[in-house]
């Protein structure tokens, strides 16, 4: 399903180099959008790393489905899944966001959504926890946690 250029699908997100916060049309996302302040592209086609206030400002602001991925580094399973989240994102653009929430660099984004045990998947759909997934998800499991399968 292509997504019409003719619908806007906005989404707030940080941009990687310079931090700052840029809403974005996710409709069109394959036309390179770049950041307001750096003028460098923000890349939605793989995981959007946040912590826990822009992940808040995202999910609530997405048009879309947003898939967060809570993960560490040293998890093996989390290392192992990261091709499969990688590709959902980049197969996706416009239709589902992933974002990626490092447990150990923001242990209170992993608090305020009860993590205990990682990888843990969990998918938001109008600002609202919709699905959730604890373990290795393969591809198929992954689609329907985004809500596309």
């Amino acid at each position: 399903m292509s997504v019409s250029h003719s619908t806007a699908l906005p989404v707030t997100v940080r941009c990687a180099f310079c931090l700052t916060m840029n809403r974005v049309d996710l409709a069109r996302a394959g036309q390179g959008p770049r950041c307001g302040e750096c003028k460098r592209p923000i890349l939605l086609d793989r995981p959007v790393h946040a912590g826990a206030e822009d992940m808040e400002e995202t999910i609530r602001s997405a048009s879309v489905p947003v898939l967060v991925d809570f993960y560490a580094d040293w998890c093996g399973p989390c290392r192992a899944m990261a091709p499969a989240i990688d590709a959902l994102a980049g197969e996706q653009v416009g239709r589902v966001l992933v974002l990626k929430v490092d447990t150990d660099r923001d242990p209170g984004a992993a608090a305020r959504y009860g993590i205990r045990g990682i990888p843990t998947l969990i998918a938001f759909e109008d600002g609202r926890e919709v699905r959730r997934h604890v373990g290795m998800a393969d591809p198929a499991t992954l689609k329907t946690l985004a809500g596309i399968a």
